[in-house]
């Protein structure tokens, strides 16, 4: 997620852009068109270093000096080590004066995503749960619990529509039988379904496999759950099903590190309990959701076990935002980068 502008010598905007889609021509491509001979002499400003290599796109760097840019503020380098840096050497040596830095936190909070991929070598990924006022997920264990209003439905499904990827637990699958779909929000690619599932409890018949349309639906299980259902991995596969196994001695960061080779940069990951909790305690969890609903289940609800963990732990800042009766609280475990 990209974006530049172009201001000439008089401090005039003359020329914008943004990235628009992968793929697609890059912010600093769309700003220099849109200025076009009013590019000469002025200023580029970026919210990431222009590209020096030959991806989905030519180079912008070269494009951006061919135009006659005089300087160059750019909020952050591109960490992508076909770039990091060399688009700003490019840049100098062509003979413009380059800046670097400017609103940079705001710029690396832009594209989390994309920082972890390619620092991290995983996904962006959320913990997403809807608690009752007592941080209760479930009026009981396995029942289906409808919690959040209509306001904050319609945030969850704008996510859905951005994000790459879903996860759930098999429990989830059980209990609730979801489509996990973008539903109310226009979603351009694919929405990838992962199901993590290491009894292959899946059932062939259940509602997402309904919804391959949507994008893929990848079940993650183990190669001894596989063998001892070969009839349940077949009817599964036959349903549209990806079957997925990895070793039982893989933790869940191998997961999340094949999820990223398919060039997947963001999951949320909605449910269940116990799942949340493996994300938890495996240091893999870069921004938890709590949607907080005004009802109370009490002691017979199932209670969500990260409720008093995120709550103590305030990382690298919590944001509150109501969303009609309910609440929704942001906590951002790890720095942008």
């Amino acid at each position: 997620m990209v974006g530049a502008v172009v201001v000439d010598r008089e401090g005039v905007v003359v020329g914008r852009g943004a990235h628009e889609f992968a793929g697609g021509p890059h912010a600093e491509v769309h700003a220099l068109k849109d200025a076009g001979d009013r590019a000469r002499g002025a200023t580029l400003y970026c919210t990431l270093e222009p590209c020096s290599h030959v991806g989905r796109t030519g180079p912008c760097a070269p494009r951006v000096a061919d135009a006659g840019i005089a300087r160059v503020v750019v909020a952050v380098e591109d960490p992508n080590p076909l770039v990091n840096g060399a688009g700003i050497a490019l840049l100098r040596a062509r003979g413009m004066s380059v800046v670097t830095g400017v609103l940079e936190d705001e710029a690396r909070r832009l594209n989390r995503p994309f920082f972890s991929l390619m620092r991290r070598r995983r996904p962006f990924v959320t913990l997403k749960a809807a608690l009752s006022r007592d941080g209760r997920i479930a009026a009981a264990p396995g029942v289906r619990t409808r919690l959040t209003g209509a306001a904050a439905n319609r945030v969850i499904h704008r996510e859905r529509a951005e994000i790459d990827a879903l996860a759930v637990g098999s429990g989830t699958i059980l209990a609730d039988d979801p489509l996990l779909t973008a539903r109310g929000a226009y979603r351009q690619r694919p929405l990838t379904r992962v199901i993590f599932d290491s009894r292959l409890r899946t059932p062939p018949d259940a509602k997402v496999l309904s919804t391959l349309g949507a994008g893929p639906v990848i079940i993650v299980s183990t190669p001894s759950a596989a063998d001892c259902v070969p009839d349940r991995v077949a009817a599964l596969v036959e349903a549209g099903a990806d079957i997925q196994c990895v070793g039982e001695d893989s933790g869940l960061g191998t997961v999340l590190e094949q999820l990223a080779a398919w060039g997947l940069s963001s999951v949320i990951v909605e449910g269940g309990a116990a799942l949340h909790r493996s994300f938890w305690d495996a240091g893999l969890v870069d921004r938890v959701e709590m949607f907080i609903t005004p009802c109370t289940l009490g002691p017979a609800g199932l209670e969500w076990p990260l409720f008093h963990l995120v709550s103590g732990n305030q990382g690298a800042g919590v944001t509150t935002r109501p969303l009609g009766a309910d609440m929704l609280i942001e906590n951002y475990v790890h720095r942008p980068d």
